[in-house]
This record gives structure tokens, C-alpha cells and sequence, in this order.
């Protein structure tokens, strides 16, 4: 692993309070994800099963948990199985856990090789008639490539047709929306390497460099820092910005233009998510700066308004009538257009289309079980933006929130975004 070991007490907690929720005959599984292939024999490195990680934390092919509570022998209510390394693998692919590195990193007493899964599996479906079977089911999932907890889930109905399955996810979501301490530890260590990164970036850039020398500025203070990019960065410039995944990065940065980057570390599988738009040649222009400040009113109110228990609608709402004044004032439509609007369509989704924040963690949109409203000790970003094509430019602002009893905590609260504080540091 990249990053610094973590207890084990992380996950043993998470697994102990997920069979608080599950029947005591329940027995789970949740499989690694696959090493998917390019072209010709090459493959992508591998991503961690982020439910796999988040209940043993190990980041291995062909890993395998078992979860049965009500296991009669003791042994087996906590099963954890690791690809059995061999000399070619050393040879070719390095290093594999052993069986007590397993035990040590996860915190699982009882770890066999993944080999002997199926036999295993057989015996323990003898003892009970109820499978937990789990799958991807993020609301905005494209399912498109069948996963080993798919053809795991096939492979189940058809030879154990008697027995009772039960979707996993949704207790999985439940759990996951909501962080415990050290998982808003990790999030807080990928923004602390976004933060250095930006520093870094906000002292290179200047007309005439490109969008993908900016990119690479990022990349190499987050590999530097023992992480690697949450997402694929968006480095837009000028008109770029007001396409919303724009990831091109190949484009020139011109004198007077704003630079547009949404760029988040990831750290431990734990991500950040920041957006900040900057003047190229270090000075915003008037405009640029009444705009910049427009969004940075909205970034800020809807920072405070996000309380434990308001409903997320609501929180959208009040984001949409905070940006249809700032808009006015902005003059970009007139009082008249205001009153055509509709619920459903206010008056600044024209400039500001997309949503205003979403759930953050071990996946950058993290699963949320459809939650309605904030809860304690929910991560969330907060974005709100204003796209002008017609100007030339687009300004996005993001921070990531974590949600507490005493109000909403900035996570990036260390992160320039004065725009004379930008500025400075440009400048300096």
C-alpha cells in the first residue's frame, strides 16, 4: 500500500456494525473488484471494492469477505480470503498478502486462500437459508461491465435456488453515509495534499503555460505526497470551464482569461474534491471578480445553511433563490424573466445548471442510500457555479463540509479562495 497503515480497529467496527444489521443467520459477502483489461494484454491498476476496503481494509484482487454472525463455530463468523502468492507471481507481480498480513490489516483472526472459497462457501450454506449478496447500486451507477459480485450473485441463484437472497447495499449505504472519526481523518489528509497542490499550482501559472503542465504540477505534488488523483482533473481555461466535465487539459492559458480546476487528491481511498478558478495572469478583471464574488456568497450561505436535518430539496432551493439574485444583480436577466420561472426551473439554471453538492468519502460521489436530509457526521462538497460562454468564462467555487451537531465544519477552511488572497500568491 501507498499510504500509511490503518488500524484495524477502523474496520472491525464497521464490519461489527454491520452485522447489527443483518438477521443473525445472515450470511454476507462482498468480493474485490476485478483487474479490468485495455487493449492487447494490458490492464488498468487495479480500484479497491470501496465496500470491500471500508469493512477489511485491503486493496487485493481476488479478495473475498465473508460475514455470518450466526456462525456455530465461532471461527466462521468473520472469514477473510487472499490470493495464495506463488514464485511466478513474485517473480512477475511482487508482492501478495500473506495470511497474517491479512489478519493484521483487517483484523480478521480467520483468513484462508482464495483458492479453497467455494468449498468453504458449500459448507457454510449448509447452515443457513438466507444469502446477503451485495452489488453496485449507487443511483447514477453504469452497470455496463459485469463485476465478480454480479457473477458471484448469478452463480448463487442458480445453485442455491431454496435459499433466501437479500440485497446488501442498502445497509452498506446506510452505514457509509455517516463517518466515523477516523475516516473524516483520512478525508481531512487528502485535502491537506489538494491544498498543498493548489499552493504549488497557484505559483506556476501564467500566460502561456498549458492546461496539461497544470495537470502535471498536480500530479506530481499528489504522488509526492503518497496519493493520486480522486478523479480526472478538469484544467479548463477560458471557455473551457463552461464545459462541466471538460477534461481535454490541452488547450493554451491565455493572459486575461480565468483557469478553472477541479482537482481532488485521493488518499488512502479517501477523497477530496476542490474547485477553484483563477485569473491566468494573476489580476481578476472587474467583471471576473463580480461574478467570482457572486459565487463565493453562495458557496459561503449554503456552507451555513447545511445543518443536521435540513432536507437536501430545501438546501438546493435556497442555493437556487440565493444565485437568481446574484444574477440579477449581475444582470444577467431582468426582473420580468424572474417571474417566468417555475419550481422546477428557476431562473439560474440557465448560468448555473448543475447540482449544488454531493456526498463525499471513499467514493467521491459517495453512496447515500438516497438520503433526503444531513445527518451527523455526513461529508458533503458545496458548488455552485456561474457559466458565461458568451463572456469567455465560467466560475466554479467547491469546499467540502462535514456536518456536526455545532454547525457545518469547513474542511478546506485553510484553502485560498479570497480573490485578493489569490491574488497575492500569484503575485508573490
Amino acid at each position: 500500500m501507498r499510504h500509511s497503515p490503518i488500524t484495524s480497529r477502523l474496520f472491525s467496527q464497521n464490519r461489527e456494525n454491520l452485522c447489527k444489521k443483518l438477521p443473525i443467520q445472515a450470511l454476507a459477502i462482498v468480493h474485490a473488484n476485478d483487474i479490468l483489461p485495455t487493449n492487447a494484454d494490458g490492464t488498468f491498476p487495479l480500484h479497491p471494492n470501496s465496500d470491500l476496503f471500508y469493512l477489511t481494509g485491503i486493496e487485493q484482487e481476488e479478495s473475498i469477505l465473508v460475514l455470518f454472525p450466526g456462525a456455530p463455530d465461532p471461527n466462521h463468523r468473520e472469514i477473510l480470503f487472499v490470493k495464495k502468492s506463488n514464485e511466478h507471481l513474485k517473480v512477475w507481480e511482487g508482492y501478495k498478502h500473506t495470511q497474517a498480513d491479512a489478519q493484521k490489516i483487517s483484523g480478521i483472526q480467520t483468513v484462508y486462500w482464495s483458492e479453497d472459497f467455494e468449498d468453504i462457501f458449500q459448507l457454510l450454506s449448509q447452515e443457513t437459508d438466507i444469502f446477503y449478496l451485495n452489488n453496485n447500486e449507487h443511483s447514477r451507477a453504469s452497470n455496463e461491465v459485469e463485476t465478480r459480485d454480479e457473477r458471484w450473485s448469478k452463480k448463487i441463484r442458480k445453485d442455491y435456488p431454496l435459499h433466501e437472497i437479500e440485497r446488501l447495499a442498502p445497509h452498506l449505504h446506510a452505514l457509509r453515509f455517516c463517518k466515523r472519526p477516523e475516516e473524516v481523518k483520512l478525508i481531512k489528509q487528502a485535502i491537506d495534499v489538494t491544498t498543498c497542490g493548489f499552493r504549488k499550482v497557484l505559483r506556476m501559472v501564467k500566460p502561456g503555460v498549458m492546461e496539461y503542465e497544470v495537470e502535471a504540477e498536480w500530479a506530481r505534488e499528489f504522488i509526492k505526497r503518497r496519493s493520486k488523483f480522486a478523479y480526472s482533473p478538469i484544467v479548463a481555461s477560458g471557455k473551457n470551464a463552461c464545459v462541466l466535465h471538460y477534461l481535454q487539459n490541452d488547450q493554451t492559458c491565455r493572459k486575461g482569461q480565468l483557469l478553472l480546476m477541479d482537482v481532488g487528491a485521493c488518499y488512502a481511498n479517501y477523497n477530496a474534491d476542490l474547485t477553484r478558478t483563477i485569473p491566468v495572469s494573476g489580476k481578476f478583471t472587474r467583471r471576473q471578480k463580480q461574478v467570482y464574488n457572486a459565487v463565493l456568497q453562495v458557496l459561503r450561505q449554503s456552507i451555513e445553511n447545511a445543518t443536521i436535518g435540513k432536507s437536501l430539496k430545501e438546501w438546493q432551493s435556497d442555493a437556487h433563490a440565493m444565485m437568481t439574485e446574484e444574477m440579477l444583480r449581475l444582470k444577467l436577466f431582468t426582473k420580468e424573466e424572474i417571474k417566468k420561472e417555475s419550481t422546477d426551473q428557476p431562473a439560474c439554471r440557465k448560468y448555473f445548471m448543475h447540482g449544488l453538492g454531493h456526498s463525499l468519502g471513499l467514493d467521491v460521489h459517495d453512496v447515500s442510500n438516497e438520503q433526503s436530509k444531513f445527518l451527523d457526521n455526513s461529508v458533503f462538497t458545496v458548488e455552485p457555479g456561474i457559466y458565461l460562454p458568451d463572456e469567455g468564462f465560467g466560475i466554479r467555487l467547491e469546499d467540502n463540509i462535514q456536518i456536526t451537531p455545532n454547525g457545518p465544519v469547513n474542511l478546506m477552511s485553510e484553502v485560498p479562495i479570497e480573490p485578493e488572497e489569490i491574488e497575492d500568491i500569484m503575485n508573490s
